[in-house]
This record gives structure tokens, C-alpha cells and sequence, in this order.
């Protein structure tokens, strides 16, 4: 399984759309993912404070397009994160039936900061 952060609202289109695009695919060629390992890395570099998150837990063996494994983006690395650490990357459109669950992901309130909710206890969309 790979993990994916977007907003609820471009989850929200994703349902209505049939399937999930995000601004990376149109500006870089590819939707970002990550680990479980380092999602909480790139939560708190790129997305600190944010309140309308979810977190899409997606099952690589029902992605329709590419899966490629690969290096840090030209920023480099989320902090926490190794530059010999490979990303999940996804060169074309999330189809719905990849996505095995989403949830909620919220900071801490006073912190701003993100923490790996249980993915066990995510929801079916």
C-alpha cells in the first residue's frame, strides 16, 4: 500500500469526476505518494497547519497507470527523509477502485504538526 495527501475538496471532485487527479500530474507528469514511513515527513514539510486533508491509502496492484519508484523530486526530500529514499510516483489519473480507504487527516491543534493516524482503523470511501 502507498499513501497519498490531498485535500477534501479534490477528494470530493475525484468521486464526482470518477477519478482522482492531482495538480502534480498536469505540472511535473506524475502524482506524488509516499510510505508509510515517510508520509508523516512530507505532511509536516509541505502541508503543517493544514485542516482539510485526507489521507488515501491506495492499493498499487489496482492502479491502472504507471508505478514507478523513484528519487526526490528536485526540492529534494521531505526533512526526515533519506535522498536515497524512493517515492511512490503515479504517471497518469488515480482510478477509484486503487483507492482501498481515506481518512481524515488532521494536525495537532497546537502544534500544527501531523502524526500517522492507525491505518488500520481507515474507513472504506
Amino acid at each position: 500500500m502507498i499513501l497519498h495527501i490531498t485535500s477534501r475538496a479534490e477528494w470530493a471532485e475525484a468521486q464526482t469526476r470518477g477519478e482522482y487527479i492531482a495538480p502534480s500530474l498536469n505540472t511535473e507528469g506524475f502524482i506524488h505518494c509516499s510510505t508509510e514511513k515517510q508520509v508523516i515527513h512530507v505532511a509536516n514539510a509541505f502541508y503543517r497547519g493544514r485542516n482539510d486533508l485526507v489521507l488515501l491509502k491506495l492499493d498499487e496492484t489496482k492502479l491502472k497507470p504507471e508505478l514507478k519508484w523513484e528519487a526526490p523530486a528536485a526540492a529534494g526530500p521531505a526533512p526526515g527523509v533519506s535522498e536515497s529514499d524512493l517515492f511512490p510516483h503515479i504517471f497518469g489519473p488515480i482510478n477509484l477502485t486503487a483507492v482501498a480507504s481515506v481518512l481524515d487527516f488532521m494536525p495537532d491543534p497546537a502544534s500544527g504538526t501531523f502524526t500517522l493516524p492507525s491505518l488500520i482503523l481507515i474507513t472504506d470511501n
